[in-house]
């Protein structure tokens, strides 16, 4: 038997399984109701709800501290003997690793497609609220970061949650926070089996095979898929073997490598159309308001652009706090304002730059799929690029694996900080965990699991109700850390010797 023949029996045999059961579940996460014309998903109002409220609660923190969050990112306020094993740059490219993926390449292609040049403007808007509600679960993961005898850290909801809520309510606090902690351990364990990991494997592969031949290429057959994720395995299991600090010396490096590469290509796209710059800014503006050919109209554009920063810039699911719990602070509110760069660079700035140069090179794929035509958002994009030069697709394709495996690195290590919250910290849970994860990124470029994939989305999504509940009830911490971080601000503006790390390694920013 076949190795292709193998892979489409265990495809099709898990799909008939858990199928029933993936409909269900995303029928109940991803409930929409019909406001205005067009189906408004609950769990994206629910979401920008808690931006809103987070915006307002800390005063527009996202805008007001921004030049702050860059100063401490940069080393200004990094004080000696912090505890945690990675500084504030590290810590935040390893977190937008996480975030910065195929959804900020083909899902922002298919927001423009259904919501038309205007969905943009309103994608913007929702990472901007983003800031804020990131923010708040960043600081709250630092704040109950549980620090370990060996000196590694491990944070995020399952430790903010049954800590935060035990110290404000007692012991139905604490019941009810180690309740929620487990169901979030459960839930990233198994998006990052399937969505971080086995999905990214498996759509770098499928761009990698189409611009080497397709399936008659050097990749198409059973043994270059194979090839192919084994030798992203072998990458992810060496890192990963390193935990945080190892991802986070990778990720540094290899986040501004990504992001530039890719922001490159699109800033070029742009520099050849100059001259339609202006009517794409326009067409961008006028169509967030009086929108064409958009289901729903303005309320269906607001939607679809929402819709797709939600779920690119991940604020408020309770993942990024895995990563941003390791850093070096003293103060848990000075890595939340570092957080609250992390939607502005995945939303506001990629996603933009995609749209924009989408919008301005006008592809003919692109008017195709407004028209109603199938076609993948990586082919929009691709084709967006490939208008200026015909190279331009290997430059998206390298894009695409750099983007892909560092989201396989994020995400093994947000894994494995479930894991071993639920099956305990022992080196042969470590190991097996690893092991795990591992032959997962292998099967990425084997097999679809399309159905898994759906089930974790909605699993993923599951988190956000239960963490933002999360963060409603904890902000009055977050409160009290931001203002504690202010006063040790001001403190070091009139002192600037004050709690200098001498110690501490240089915060490296250049590639």
């Amino acid at each position: 038997m076949s190795l292709d023949s193998v892979t489409q029996s265990v495809d099709e045999a898990v799909s008939g399984f858990f199928e029933p059961i993936a409909k269900w579940l995303g029928e109940v996460v991803f409930y929409t109701v019909p406001v205005g014309g067009t189906d408004l998903p609950l769990i994206v109002a629910w979401l920008v709800v808690a931006g809103l409220v987070f915006t307002g609660w800390f005063g527009l923190v996202q805008l007001r501290r921004f030049k702050l969050a860059v100063d401490v990112v940069r080393g200004k306020y990094d004080e000696k003997g912090s505890t945690g094993e990675v500084n504030h740059f590290q810590a935040l490219t390893a977190a937008v690793s996480g975030t910065v993926g195929l959804g900020n390449i083909a899902g922002v292609a298919v927001a423009v497609s259904i919501g038309g040049p205007g969905a943009t403007f309103w994608m913007i808007l929702c990472g901007l609220l983003g800031m804020a509600t990131k923010f708040v679960e960043v600081t709250l993961g630092v704040k109950y970061r549980e620090v370990h005898p060996d000196g590694t850290v491990s944070g995020g909801p399952m430790h903010y949650l049954p800590k935060g809520l035990a110290e404000r309510f007692g012991k139905n606090g604490k019941v009810l926070g180690k309740v929620l902690a487990v169901l979030a351990s459960f839930l990233i364990l198994f998006f990052g089996l399937f969505g971080g990991n086995l999905f990214q494997v498996n759509q770098s592969y499928a761009q990698l095979v189409s611009v080497t031949g397709g399936e008659d290429g050097a990749l198409g057959s059973s043994a270059g898929a194979l090839f192919f994720g084994i030798l992203i395995a072998a990458l992810v299991g060496i890192v990963l073997l390193g935990g945080i600090r190892s991802i986070a010396n990778v990720t540094s490096r290899l986040v501004p490598a990504m992001a530039g590469i890719y922001v490159a290509a699109c800033l070029i796209v742009i520099v050849v159309n100059i001259t339609a710059v202006p009517d794409a800014v326009t067409s961008i503006v006028e169509g967030a308001f009086n929108p064409e050919g958009v289901a729903g109209g303005v309320l269906g554009a607001l939607i679809i652009g929402f819709k797709r920063a939600a779920f690119s810039n991940e604020a408020g699911l309770g993942s990024a706090p895995i990563a941003h719990s390791a850093v070096k602070t003293k103060h848990p509110a000075s890595e939340g304002l570092v957080a609250l760069l992390e939607p502005f660079i995945d939303t506001v700035v990629v996603c933009t730059m995609t749209a924009l140069a989408i919008v301005i090179a006008n592809p003919a794929s692109w008017g195709e799929a407004r028209a109603g035509e199938d076609i993948g958002g990586v082919t929009i994009t691709s084709d967006a690029f490939e208008t200026v030069l015909p190279w331009f697709p290997y430059v998206l394709t390298v894009a695409v694996l750099l983007f892909a495996v560092s989201t396989v690195l994020t995400w093994g290590y947000y894994g494995l900080k479930s894991w071993t919250y639920l099956f305990g910290r022992s080196r042969a849970s470590e190991v097996t965990y690893k092991v795990v994860y591992t032959v997962f990124a292998v099967a990425g470029s084997l097999l679809t699991l399309q159905t898994l994939i759906d089930m974790a989305d909605a699993f993923l999504f599951t988190l956000a109700v239960i963490n933002i509940i999360g963060l409603y009830l904890l902000a009055p911490v977050v409160k009290r850390e931001l203002g504690t971080f202010l006063e040790f601000v001001r403190a070091r503006n009139a002192d600037p010797n004050a709690g200098n790390d001498d110690d501490q390694e240089p915060v490296k920013t250049t590639v």
